[in-house]
């Protein structure tokens, strides 16, 4: 188990390694103001909807109608 776990982190460092070893930026000139497309309008109702699901179900009771 121990040599499996050591495995696995000796793998998830070499990917986190070789991902920071991508090329920089090459100067080019790139326009700062990026409009919100619409996965990220997708994402924020999605998260917003998910937090009300989970405050309106914290009161309530799991078990099972008899």
């Amino acid at each position: 188990m121990k040599n499996k776990t050591l495995g696995v982190f000796a793998i998830f460092l070499i990917v986190s390694l070789s991902a920071k070893a991508q090329p920089g930026n090459p100067g080019g000139g790139t326009d700062p103001d990026v409009p919100i497309t619409g996965i990220e309008i997708l994402i924020g109702i999605g998260s917003a909807f998910g937090v009300s699901r989970f405050f309106k179900g914290k009161g309530k009771s799991n078990k099972p109608v008899e």
